[in-house]
């Protein structure tokens, strides 16, 4: 491996390892580092920007860094990673069926305010 090489297999590495300490952090050190980036050189604070928005990383949270943040190492009580693994589930399963009841409620009340706007429309007819 030549010179060359071997430093873009270090950069390569400290940008991964400087991502992922940002993500242990969350959206603040992210947001953070961007404005350090613009203060420091703008071209650096313009590419961090561009990242965030190229990888979700300026959304509420990305779906990644919450499932790392969930799927923690055995603790070597197998009764609790079993409880745990089982609770962890049943939220996401609630999480799911939250979400497509939320969107049947948003539905319904689109369809509600459609029927007024169509009677409204043919009482004015």
């Amino acid at each position: 491996m030549d010179r060359g090489q071997r430093a873009q297999g270090r950069l390569s590495g400290a940008l991964t390892a400087a991502r992922d300490w940002l993500d242990d952090r969350g959206r603040p050190a992210w947001i953070v580092a961007m404005i350090l980036g613009f203060v420091a050189f703008w071209p650096v604070g313009l590419a961090i920007l561009g990242y965030m928005i190229w990888s979700n990383r300026m959304m509420s949270c990305s779906t990644r860094t919450r499932r790392n943040r969930y799927s923690m190492t055995s603790t070597g009580n197998t009764a609790f990673d079993a409880y745990r693994s089982e609770t962890l589930k049943r939220l996401e399963d609630e999480h799911r069926d939250f979400v497509a009841f939320l969107e049947k409620l948003r539905e319904a009340k689109d369809k509600a305010e459609f029927d007024q706007f169509m009677e409204q429309r043919q009482r004015e007819n």
